[in-house]
């Protein structure tokens, strides 16, 4: 069976996700890994509400920020992707990460 990773990060910070996303690429390219992407997704622009107190109409101008998203598959290369998932990664790059196991063709489900 084939376990592929697959790694979302998501960022605020263009510039550190995509030297973190680049390095990343080579670091898997060195070791010869099968790597898909990174995907990139159009960038989502968030507005979060500030109030001064809890009356209506007393707020501050709301505060803007974009969050960038980008996704990486590691197919096989199990020890490769547990290195991966266990690097130290920027504190300002979310990570998430989800295992799938995948079954060869014409395997029978018993």
């Amino acid at each position: 069976m084939t376990f592929v990773t697959k790694l979302s990060l998501s960022s605020g910070d263009h510039d550190v996700l995509a030297e973190t996303v680049r390095d990343l690429k080579t670091t898997l390219e060195r070791k010869g890994v099968e790597c898909k992407g990174p995907h990139a997704t159009p960038a989502e622009t968030v507005r979060v509400p500030q109030y001064r107190t809890l009356r209506a109409g007393d707020e501050f101008p709301a505060w803007n920020y974009t969050v960038y998203r980008r996704s990486m598959e590691i197919h096989g290369s199990d020890d490769v992707a547990r290195d991966v998932v266990a690097r130290e990664f920027p504190d300002s790059i979310h990570v998430e990460v989800e295992v799938d196991r995948k079954k060869p063709l014409g395997h029978r489900r018993e």
